[in-house]
């Protein structure tokens, strides 16, 4: 045992850390007075440069027995509500959800070496906005949807197989409409909001945002 942990240690600490860290600072002195704006800032420049999958994040939630939970889902939208995400209700992290509000979203561009975390509360948008989600995916993606008892015992991969061919067959717009009843779509408010630029010398730059009194946002940097 002690072998294969040296083993694994020494794969480990021969890979490459930051290989896309800038060389220039991000100027965070100057970044905009919101964290909405600053997000959107460093989105479009991930698009810009190529990241892979910039709209991926890491959803993380508290069970019942305040166990911490986490997951990678897609960013739907920004707006002054929040960071938008759209899940199954009867999901695990939908009834985590349901029990406490609190989350946390974390994105990591690795070939732009930054990282962006935010905590806040997830509300539920309206049904209509829900429904409207729902309507917006693939019809694929909506059959899929449909078909998986999403984290329940799973026999085999022929069961699941099985179950999507048969919803295919059977999918209309009023199973459409009752999918979508149970489709949520929830927007987190950030509470905290931080940017993170590495560095290769590991001097790495942090900016926190945080909601103050009358909803107004202050800047800080933070030590790396």
């Amino acid at each position: 045992m002690t072998d294969t942990h040296n083993s694994v240690r020494k794969q480990l600490r021969a890979l490459d850390v930051l290989k896309g860290s800038p060389t220039d600072p991000p100027g965070f002195e100057s970044f905009p007075a919101t964290p909405h704006e600053a997000f959107e800032q460093w989105l479009s420049n991930a698009i810009a440069y190529g990241v892979v999958e910039p709209h991926a994040m890491v959803l993380s939630t508290v069970s019942k027995d305040s166990a911490p939970d986490a997951r990678v889902l897609i960013l739907k939208d920004v707006d002054s509500r929040g960071w938008h995400f759209a899940i199954k209700a009867a999901s695990p992290k939908g009834e985590q959800i349901a029990n406490n509000s609190q989350v946390a979203l974390t994105f990591y561009w690795k070939e732009q070496a930054r990282q962006i975390r935010l905590r806040g509360r997830a509300q539920q948008l309206s049904e209509d906005e829900c429904v409207q989600d729902f309507a917006d995916r693939p019809r694929d993606s909506k059959v899929s949807a449909v078909a998986s008892k999403q984290s329940a015992m799973l026999a085999s991969r022929d069961e699941l197989l099985e179950a999507v061919k048969e919803k295919k067959h059977t999918f209309s717009e009023e199973a459409e409409g009752v999918a979508a009843s149970g489709w949520k779509v929830y927007a987190v408010a950030p509470q905290v909001m931080e940017f993170w630029q590495g560095s290769p010398d590991r001097l790495h730059h942090r900016l926190r945002y945080e909601l103050g009194e009358g909803d107004q946002w202050e800047k800080q940097l933070l030590w790396p």
